[in-house]
């Protein structure tokens, strides 16, 4: 077996791994880091791994076995900008409260903002400020994922929608959610409260 496929071989149950995870194993081959960026450029071309960004992959073995599983798709996006959480729209959809078809998968961070379009999906992550990243759980799955509840998602969604809420009242704050589709009435009792409190808080000290 040639050293490629010996590091494939070992690299293909792992949910993601990293280019400096390759230096590590093949260290004990005695492998050039030069050699291993060769193998791993050339099992990108053979599509034997898939890039999610720049030094940061997964085998297709992997993919294709979990492709299907939605909380492994969160999973990646906690891991391809972090910190981070899902939120906005795919929140909002995970939680059923919208019928919009969703073709990203969007989180928050208190990073710039920035997109990867990867041959795994296309992954949004809208910037927040650090004081505001909060509101959020870890879901578990097959794999676990950081999320915001769902009176957090509909906050972030206003909060970039509006601009930070500038020049917003409270009082058009429904006029806002029906304007987007979005049942809230579906929303538990208690995270109504959460929400609207979080958006009268803000609005008043933001």
């Amino acid at each position: 077996m040639k050293y490629r496929e010996i590091l494939l071989e070992q690299l293909k149950s792992q949910p993601y791994f990293t280019k400096r995870a390759v230096y590590q194993i093949s260290e004990q081959y005695g492998l050039k880091n030069t050699t291993v960026d060769a193998y791993i450029s050339r099992s990108l071309k053979r599509k034997e791994i898939l890039q999610l960004k720049n030094g940061l992959y997964v085998s297709a073995d992997f993919y294709n076995k979990n492709r299907g599983d939605i909380s492994y798709s969160f999973y990646l996006a906690n891991i391809i900008r972090t910190p981070s959480y899902v939120s906005l729209w795919t929140a909002l959809q995970y939680y059923n409260l919208t019928t919009e078809v969703i073709h990203t998968i969007t989180s928050i961070t208190p990073k710039v903002t920035r997109a990867y379009e990867t041959k795994v999906g296309n992954f949004s992550y809208q910037s927040i400020k650090k004081e505001l990243f909060s509101g959020f759980t870890s879901a578990k799955g097959r794999f676990d994922f950081f999320i915001a509840s769902p009176s957090k998602a509909l906050f972030d969604l206003l909060y970039l929608k509006t601009h930070q809420f500038r020049g917003v009242r409270f009082e058009s704050i429904k006029g806002l959610i029906a304007e987007l589709r979005i049942d809230i009435d579906e929303i538990s009792n208690e995270e109504q409260k959460k929400f609207y409190t979080m958006i009268k808080y803000y609005i008043n000290h933001g």
